[in-house]
């Protein structure tokens, strides 16, 4: 009775042609992409006053801590909050370039759906070098993940495939889109933010259909223990980055303790809603998928996912 359950999992609607897709997607590329160290003018002085993020999305609005701290104070949090999501998405590119390579590496480059999973990896590199260079433009320390997320995904870059490594791909990409869609708008945001979330949103949206579609090719061809793997690998990569979003070392920079900053944040129930609110648009189509679901729903709860 297994194998058609395994058949119905996936995907309600039709998708579209492989090839047609990453053919529009490639064309997409050419029309509409950039290049940070051309596009952004790193030399243009930083407008005071502005937030790094919009500040109810800093992990501790709504708070004590948050109360007690200088409008100065905010603002420098906020920069510091922005690096750190920045530092964990770039980690996380670094890991899906090395998982796009290995998937490139076993099929046909002539295909176009092959191309773009080149052209795809070219974008996250220079993603991660917008990222790395923001950081050192806004004068911040590296908010590395600490040595246990980095390896874990040192295991991830090696283990992550099929469902899995599609599945993880949208987690990260859809949560940063939703944070940055708003901060693009948002005015009280530092130009400079503004700026790299637009070119971040601009390619992620590209990222995005290319693994949705993917995961709804794949799912309907699963098993049993494929799903299930598919669901502990997903739900740990959402566990482990929604943990690592905030490094607690951002709280030295307004004089509060890492552990008195981090715990504060776990507690707030606004940043609970804040992760759930990233999250919104992702969990019910991996829902649909069979992404989410069975005893590995727990983690998605326990990082204040669903």
């Amino acid at each position: 009775m297994s194998a058609p359950t395994a058949r119905r999992t996936g995907s309600k609607t039709k998708v579209a042609d492989r090839e047609d897709t990453a053919a529009r997607l490639l064309r997409s590329s050419v029309d509409k992409s950039y290049d940070p160290s051309i596009d952004i003018d790193w030399d243009a002085p930083l407008v005071e006053g502005k937030y790094g993020i919009v500040p109810e999305r800093v992990s501790l609005y709504g708070t004590e801590l948050w109360d007690g701290l200088t409008e100065e104070q905010r603002v420098t949090l906020s920069v510091h909050e922005f690096c750190s999501v920045a530092r964990i998405g770039l980690w996380f590119e670094m890991i899906l370039m090395q998982m796009l390579l290995r998937y490139a590496y076993d099929r046909d480059p002539r295909k176009a759906h092959i191309q773009y999973a080149l052209v795809e990896i070219a974008d996250e590199c220079r993603h991660s070098m917008m990222f790395a260079k923001a950081t050192e433009r806004y004068g911040v320390p590296d908010y590395a993940p600490g040595r246990l997320t980095h390896e874990q995904g040192r295991l991830m870059k090696t283990i992550g495939t099929g469902p899995a490594m599609f599945a993880g791909t949208l987690y990260v990409e859809e949560i940063l889109d939703q944070l940055q869609r708003e901060g693009m708008r948002d005015e009280r945001v530092q130009p400079l933010s503004r700026m790299i979330n637009k070119i971040h949103v601009t390619e992620e949206a590209r990222h995005v259909r290319y693994a949705r579609e993917e995961l709804q090719r794949i799912m309907p061809r699963t098993n049993r223990a494929e799903r299930a793997w598919a669901r502990y690998l997903t739900a740990r990569i959402a566990f482990v980055v929604a943990r690592n979003l905030i490094n607690p070392e951002v709280y030295r920079s307004v004089g509060i303790e890492p552990k008195v900053g981090r715990a504060a944040a776990l507690a707030n129930p606004h940043h609970h809603e804040m992760l759930r609110w990233s999250a919104r648009k992702l969990v019910p189509f991996l829902r649909e998928q069979g992404v989410v679901g069975g005893p590995t729903e727990a983690l998605w709860k326990r990082a204040h996912l669903i």
